[in-house]
């Protein structure tokens, strides 16, 4: 199961804040004027987005820099593919992407940003962002030659329009003769003929595909040619987040749902079946809990039993005792919870599986920092109890249900009564009591509710929940070959639908595939959990990978809720979070710099440079390379290049 379990060692919850440390913008940054401007202006009014594909296209990074470091690109407004030379910038138009005609049914869809990502030193994909695919080889730093022109194949059109415009979100070589480049474009439920005009939002989904491209030149470079797909998937958000583990030859897909095989059906969240729900223990009752029913019964018993009082709600949840700690996943959050358990029963046999509640949303708002759950593995004979402490945001309001029912849909969520009866209560009380004493002695879950001390009396909760993206981790096998087993990846299938929030991604340019990252918010603070590097032997048994938390950035989701015009947030791990802001040509955008301290430390360094403003216009993308050891960071404005050495 993906679970992201805290080095509480490099937890602080005695950090104090963020010291200012100044940093020259003369001596730091480098502007260049844009001979070839670049744009973010491709949105028509006609079109509908959701909240999430705005953000997707917010997010969008127009810059692309080399594996070497020595060059990167991006594309105008012209659709000219620019090729910038970092050693003495300078920019060169090396192709002119020819701009389609428009009709009626090319009309129909929303264009893309043009994207583009480097394979290697020479080869480079474009995609133009009405639906074609172009690759190119840079052998001359003035031009390019055109290698194919390529499309979705017509599997993947509607039959009522053109080849859909799609997004490049990342390629890489296959075998030297071709590329795997996974791309992703928006699907729209197609109404049946006859249907009358419907007021009705359409829905939406996403389909991310792998496609296998040819690297050697065509034979009419300039025929459009069909892709070759390799796999599919389908889901409710754009990805936020693509990599390659190459040793065990699999995709990580992160985004704001699972990403699933063509033909399964739309995965809910907070759909819980009769196979999920566990009896409750009681004092009397502990020869049933093991023994098997003679037939299903018409009203099963509840999954679980709760209490509430004026400011706080319970939570038992009965779990075999033989449970580990390590087996239990729970995350609170404002408006939902999540109660994930790894099943490890030797056999079906008298034994119920285990809860299964992922970002289920509940009746009323908590406070996810003052939270907090407890395992005691004999509170009940054969079975424990996992307890649950939801602090409610509004004190004294009484909740009828754990759970929202209509945001869970009927019959999809059982609603359970409150637990009045004293004889219902007692394992539940026996659990809270011991609880206390560990409390009053100053035990091990006491810190684990600590915050940094930045925060006592400045959190607020409803702000802070908008800070970062609530993600999934799909992963997907099968790199440069097909892949007709939607179960492929054994190990991951219990990954679908266990959502955490991301605060931060690699920074571009510089993450190999031994780096893959991310930083995870952990109530304030944002944890930097790496993906630890498999041996051949790992990847050839098909063990589980493992998520390292490496370092924290102590109060980092406190800081970054004040910053309201972000538009990027990077990392590198172990070193410094990034968080640049847009900015625009009627005000300026900053770039702030949070860097690691060390565990015990009290304070750590923030910087902030100028980067954006009239002169400048929008920042549009971030890429970096490593020249000499140094970290030199690439900032793509509307009308300049930014280049930020002694950043790092």
């Amino acid at each position: 199961m993906f679970a992201l379990h805290p080095n509480r060692s490099l937890l602080n919850p005695k950090f104090d804040g963020y010291k200012l440390d100044p940093i020259s913008s003369e001596d730091t940054v480098a502007r260049h004027v844009l001979p070839h401007k670049a744009t973010q202006a491709s949105v028509s009014g006609r079109h509908h987005f959701s909240f999430q594909e705005a953000q997707s296209r917010i997010r969008h990074n127009h810059l692309c820099v080399s594996p070497e470091g020595e060059h990167t690109v991006y594309i105008d407004t012209d659709l000219r593919v620019i090729l910038v030379r970092l050693d003495h910038p300078s920019f060169t138009a090396i192709y002119d992407i020819p701009r389609p005609m428009q009709t009626p049914e090319s009309e129909s869809f929303q264009r893309e940003y043009p994207s583009s990502v480097f394979v290697d030193r020479q080869t480079v994909i474009c995609a133009d962002g009405y639906g074609t695919l172009h690759v190119l080889t840079t052998s001359s730093i003035d031009s390019a030659q055109l290698l194919g022109v390529y499309e979705l194949p017509r599997s993947l059109k509607s039959p009522s329009s053109s080849s859909p415009p799609f997004r490049l979100h990342a390629a890489l070589s296959a075998d030297g003769q071709a590329a795997v480049a996974v791309l992703s474009f928006k699907c729209l439920e197609e109404e049946p003929p006859g249907t009358s005009f419907s007021w009705k939002t359409p829905s939406i989904e996403f389909d991310v595909v792998a496609v296998r491209v040819p690297l050697h030149a065509a034979n009419d470079s300039k025929a459009v040619h069909p892709l070759d797909v390799l796999w599919h998937r389908k889901g409710a958000n754009v990805p936020l987040y693509v990599a390659y583990e190459r040793r065990r030859n699999v995709f990580i897909l992160a985004g704001g749902s699972p990403y699933r095989p063509i033909g399964h059906p739309t995965i809910s969240r907070t759909e819980s079946s009769p196979d999920e729900i566990a009896p409750i223990p009681r004092a009397d009752d502990d020869d049933n809990m093991s023994a098997p029913a003679a037939a299903s019964p018409p009203n099963p018993p509840p999954p679980y039993a709760w209490t509430q009082d004026s400011e706080e709600v319970t939570i038992a949840i009965p779990l075999p005792s033989t449970t580990s700690k390590t087996d239990i996943n729970v995350l609170f959050s404002p408006q939902s919870l999540t109660v994930l358990v790894r099943d490890n029963s030797s056999s079906s046999s008298g034994s119920s599986p285990p809860p299964h509640y992922a970002a289920t949303r509940l009746w009323g708002g908590i406070a996810p920092s003052s939270s907090f759950w407890t395992w005691d593995a004999h509170g009940a004979r054969s079975y424990g109890l996992l307890t649950l402490h939801l602090e409610k945001q509004h004190a004294g309001t009484r909740w009828p249900h754990v759970f929202d029912a209509s945001a869970a849909g009927s019959g999809q969520q059982p609603e359970v009564a409150e637990t009045l009866d004293p004889s219902e209560l007692y394992a539940i009380r026996e659990s809270l009591e011991k609880y206390t004493t560990a409390m009053q002695e100053g035990g091990v879950a006491a810190a684990a509710a600590a915050r940094p001390s930045l925060a006592d009396g400045e959190v607020d909760e409803e702000v802070d929940a908008t800070v970062g993206t609530e993600v999934c981790i799909t992963w997907v096998g099968g790199g440069a070959d097909p892949d007709p087993d939607p179960d492929l990846v054994a190990w991951a299938r219990e990954d679908w639908d266990v959502p955490f929030t991301v605060l931060s991604t690699p920074l571009p340019g510089i993450a190999g595939d031994d780096e893959i990252s991310l930083v995870v918010r952990h109530t304030i603070d944002g944890l930097s959990f790496v993906l630890s590097s498999s041996s051949d032997e790992d990847a050839a048994s098909g063990s589980l990978p493992a998520w390292t938390h490496a370092s924290t950035f102590s109060a980092l989701a406190f800081v970054l809720a004040s910053k309201r015009d972000t538009r990027f947030t990077y990392h590198v791990p172990s070193k410094a979070v990034l968080a640049f802001e847009g900015g625009g040509a009627d005000y300026g955008g900053n770039l702030y710099i949070y860097r690691n301290a060390k565990p015990k430390s009290n304070v750590a360094k923030q910087a902030i440079l100028k980067l954006t403003g009239n002169a400048s216009g929008s920042l549009l993308g971030v890429g970096a390379t490593r020249i000499g050891g140094q970290t030199i960071i690439l900032c793509l404005c509307e009308k300049e290049l930014l280049v930020l050495q002694n950043v790092l």
